[in-house]
Parts: structure tokens; sequence; C-alpha cells
């Protein structure tokens, strides 16, 4: 029967932290929940219904909350909020709301609300209005390639 040391326990324990750099990229990356989430909120309280009916982004309000795919939407209105319950796949954004363009280049990053598309019918949003316009410059051929990553690229 081996005794255990002093050397032989800090040796077990280091070896993992020793070992770590040599583990594949994303293997220690904790997993992205599937709706971007800020605040509490998926993307932190923007009403995604006011994209398609008002062309901008509106805040929303607690009174009009649904949960939906894990995450707590807000609505400014009960209009809004009916139409999303009615027929969530129409309103939904791409990549669970994360940036887009991340997205296409195999990673996540959070949105800002000012900085949206609405693409043959479907919602994407970005990082920045600069991330925004570049998004734009490719957009058939960022989809495509989101569309290879996601939703691999959650971890």
């Amino acid at each position: 029967m081996t005794q255990l040391t002093r050397r032989r326990a800090l040796a077990l324990f280091a070896a993992p932290l020793v070992a770590a750099p040599f583990v594949a990229p994303g293997m220690l990356r904790a997993a992205e929940p599937a709706i971007y989430v800020k605040n509490g909120y998926a993307l932190g309280g923007t009403d995604v219904v006011g994209y398609f009916t008002d062309s901008a982004p509106i805040q929303g309000s607690p009174d009009f909350a649904v949960d939906h795919g894990g995450a707590t939407w807000l609505f400014a209105s009960a209009a809004s909020r009916d139409a999303f319950v009615a027929d969530p796949e129409r309103y939904l954004p791409a990549y669970g709301g994360y940036c887009a363009w991340a997205v296409s280049r195999n990673y996540t990053a959070p949105t800002i609300p000012e900085a949206w598309t609405i693409h043959n019918d479907r919602l994407y949003l970005n990082a920045t209005l600069r991330t925004r316009r570049r998004w734009l410059r490719e957009v058939d051929e960022n989809i495509a390639r989101a569309d290879q990553n996601w939703p691999g690229v959650l971890g």
C-alpha cells in the first residue's frame, strides 16, 4: 500500500493545473445560455416585436413578461406580448440574440438594441453599430457562416 505523503498529495492536486494550458480550446469554457440575457431579461428587456412593428428597439415592461426558451422576454404592450406568444419563431432573434457577426466568426458577444437588422424576415443583432456595418457588407455570406456555427458556438 502506498503512503500518501505531503509531496505526493501536492503532485496529485497540481497535475490538473499544469495540464490545463494543454487542454483543447473551449474545453474549460462554460457553456453560454441559448438566449442572450442581460439584467435578468432576454436582450436586456428589449421588445423584439417592436423591431418588426415600429422599426425600432423599444424597451419592454415587466407588466408584459413572457417566459420562453429559458428566458424572460419583456414587451411594451399586451399586443406585442400576444403577437410573440402566437408566433414566437417569427420574432425570435437569430442566434439567441447574440451578436450575429460574432457567431459568424465562431464566438459569442453581447448585443445592443440599436445595432439591428431584419433580413429576409429574420431579426439579427450586433454588438455595436460599427459591427453592424461590417455584418451588412456580406450579410448573406455572414449568415451562412453563422448558421454553420450555431448552436455549437455556445460551448
